[in-house]
């Protein structure tokens, strides 16, 4: 299926690795122009070389920096002639008891998974909307939906995030001109952050990280993790042309793990 997008401009935050790589991956092979931002210059370096040889016809550009800073905002929209796609997208905060946790600790989570895709959103959408398309995928957690007790901080600033872009996805002055925005929940994906994760549970209750592993995998009806590829292409796709009545949606990755019928 041709997704409709080449040639468009896309944003993807935290793409040196993980969820985010995988994003940018499916995007670059639609045609898309990327650019890709980490804090972290070498790895982001080696990811850009990497799509660069998946599309050469395609501009990769990298902006090394904390997405979670004013400065490292505006070094990221300042580097795309336009931005037609956003892929929102940080490191989740750690895990741990809320009892362990101080205002500062609320404050960093908050800012990092709620606030700064709230200022992305409103430094690109309104353009969007001039030009007549735009998406934005923000990739949350499945623990929107089924919260995990170690992951706090992650669970009250994503589902603040959530409940935002409930009531924004629904504005007509964004939905009636072909702007979407969704979320993306992922389940379990084999990535850094899931062995962050695992580790906190280990601490907790006294299982190694590998029982915990094989645990969680056998809870989840697909009997896997999911792969980085599969969730770059369900994010290409909530991108494409096909996907402009869709809007204000959660999407949930997660090989069916979530009982519920909703």
């Amino acid at each position: 299926m041709d997704l409709g997008i080449a040639g468009k401009w896309a944003l993807v935050c935290a793409a040196s690795k993980g969820l985010g790589k995988g994003c940018a991956e499916a995007l670059v092979r639609e045609g898309v122009h990327v650019v890709v931002t980490a804090r972290g210059e070498a790895a982001l370096a080696a990811t850009a070389d990497e799509l660069r040889r998946l599309h050469p016809a395609v501009q990769v550009r990298t902006v090394a920096g904390d997405i979670t800073t004013e400065a490292g905002r505006a070094a990221a929209l300042a580097a795309a002639p336009q931005v037609d796609i956003l892929v929102n997208n940080a490191g989740g905060p750690p895990p741990g008891d809320f009892r362990d946790w101080g205002r500062d600790d609320w404050i960093k989570a908050i800012d990092a998974n709620m606030l700064t895709p709230i200022e992305l959103i409103k430094a690109t959408v309104d353009q969007m909307a001039e030009r007549g398309f735009g998406r934005v995928i923000n990739i949350t957690s499945g623990a929107v939906k089924a919260p995990i007790d170690v992951l706090g901080l992650s669970n009250g600033a994503r589902s603040g995030l959530t409940g935002f872009v409930a009531g924004l996805a629904r504005q007509p002055r964004l939905a009636s001109r072909n702007v979407t925005i969704n979320n993306l929940l992922p389940g379990v994906f084999d990535t850094d952050r899931i062995q962050a994760t695992l580790k906190g549970m280990a601490t907790k209750t006294g299982k190694t990280v590998e029982q915990l592993k094989e645990e969680r995998r056998a809870n989840i009806p697909a009997k896997r993790y999911g792969t980085l590829e599969e969730f770059g292409q369900i994010c290409a796709f909530l991108c494409s042309a096909q996907a402009g009545y869709l809007t204000g949606q959660n999407i949930l990755l997660d090989g069916g793990a979530y009982p519920g019928t909703f």
